[in-house]
């Protein structure tokens, strides 16, 4: 018996890597900073989005995991040969567009994160974008993801953050499983701050990541059982995470009055004279982390989805002349954000943060439509096609971001 589940633990933690990676990587500058708007401002009011979103995420991460293990190919690789090259590139340049809003959002929290320990972001962005690109232009596969699985430990600190704050628990479970009242429907930024927590949960950019991190990992169909439980762990986990932050959030910012969030430090040094130092170097220094660790993984991303979509050589284990576009396109990415954080006012950083959140969430429906029709395919996934219900759960999941952003856009038109 014991030789049985030792084979599994080991066979489990040869292929842990780009499932908790990619899901945990969803807790980013931008996750934290929207699910600590989210507690700062409604309080717990937006806990119950937590269990199903926890459920679609693990619902569509699976269903990328097992496209990249059963056709050995990345997403906008599939994309591109099965719906052609003029969606593809369409859906790349809306994608590259999205990404690079998110880079930027991790350099928001990277400037954020340190200002609290007095660093002026002069200092602390270009420093912190040198040090991205090194460790990926100078790594490979095996050292990359030996760090970023390191740094996704590291939103631990988060749940110690949210105990520190000593909230409601009655309140905080109950939010949980209860639905707010009707009336928070019919205020615009509600809705505008739930399609940012969905966008920034279930991001388009981490199904590509996570496709590509499969088929590069070269993880087989017989091995798929444990890849499927780091999907599963790795979801569960960050919206663990999510958690604690709403509610550290909503059990000190929300509960004095203190209300949204004007700048990131906001959040950290609220939590200070109410929750203690504790939970202030916790939240601070899990910023700097999960900013530091998305602003590598989120170009490595992009690049990997463009050069998949164009047909182009990529990959951290190939050289500069191997991959020459794949390189530079990870490294304008990373200049690219730290300079617009460089020159964007400090009043409207947040603001650029939720927005690009809530693109994500925008952009979501069309991804995962693009993959329902080529996971369903019986030609090109055989037996390993999706099952009813997650059938249902990945379109109900499309069907709800979509009224929301319906909604969200109407609310908008003058007069409504």
């Amino acid at each position: 018996m014991w030789k049985r589940w030792r084979l599994r633990i080991l066979l489990f933690l040869a292929v842990l890597g780009p499932g908790f990676i990619t899901a945990n990587v969803d807790n980013d500058s931008g996750g934290i900073l929207t699910y600590s708007q989210a507690g700062a401002q409604y309080g717990y009011t937006l806990l119950w989005t937590m269990i199903p979103i926890t459920i679609a995420l693990i619902v569509v991460q699976e269903m990328c995991s097992r496209m990249g293990v059963v056709t050995g190919k990345g997403l906008s690789d599939l994309i591109r040969e099965e719906f052609g090259l003029r969606l593809t590139f369409v859906l790349m340049v809306l994608l590259v567009v999205v990404n690079y809003t998110n880079v930027v959002t991790e350099f928001i929290g990277i400037a954020g994160s340190l200002h609290l320990f007095h660093v002026a972001k002069l200092l602390s962005v270009p420093l912190c974008a040198v040090l991205v690109w090194f460790l990926v232009f100078r790594g490979d596969y095996k050292s990359t993801e030996k760090i970023f699985l390191v740094a996704s430990l590291v939103y631990i600190a988060y749940i110690f953050a949210g105990v520190l704050s000593q909230p409601s628990w009655h309140d905080a479970l109950l939010a949980t499983v209860k639905l707010p009242a009707n009336s928070v429907w019919h205020d615009k930024t509600y809705i505008y701050m739930a399609i940012g927590v969905v966008g920034t949960t279930i991001a388009p950019w981490m199904q590509f990541y996570l496709q590509s991190s499969i088929v590069e990992k070269g993880i087989r169909v017989k091995d798929y059982a444990a890849s499927r439980l780091d999907v599963i762990v790795g979801s569960f986990f960050t919206d663990l995470v999510a958690w604690f932050i709403v509610v550290a959030c909503a059990a000190t910012l929300y509960v004095h009055g203190m209300g949204a969030i004007q700048v990131a430090a906001d959040a950290a040094e609220a939590m200070r004279p109410l929750a203690g130092d504790y939970a202030f170097i916790l939240f601070a220094f899990g910023l700097f982390n999960a900013s530091l660790f998305a602003a590598s993984i989120l170009p490595l991303s992009t690049a990997y989805t463009v050069c998949e979509g164009l047909g182009l050589e990529s990959g951290v284990d190939k050289s500069f002349k191997e991959a020459p576009f794949f390189y530079w396109l990870y490294t304008l990415l990373i200049a690219g954000g730290a300079v617009t954080v460089l020159v964007l006012p400090d009043s409207q950083l947040i603001k650029f943060a939720i927005l690009s959140q809530v693109l994500n969430g925008v952009l979501l429906p069309v991804i995962i439509i693009l993959m329902l029709l080529l996971i369903n395919r019986t030609d090109l996934m055989g037996e390993h096609k999706n099952s009813h219900v997650w059938n249902v759960i990945a379109w109900g999941t499309s069907l709800i971001v979509v009224g929301m952003t319906l909604v969200m856009l109407w609310g908008m038109i003058p007069g409504h």
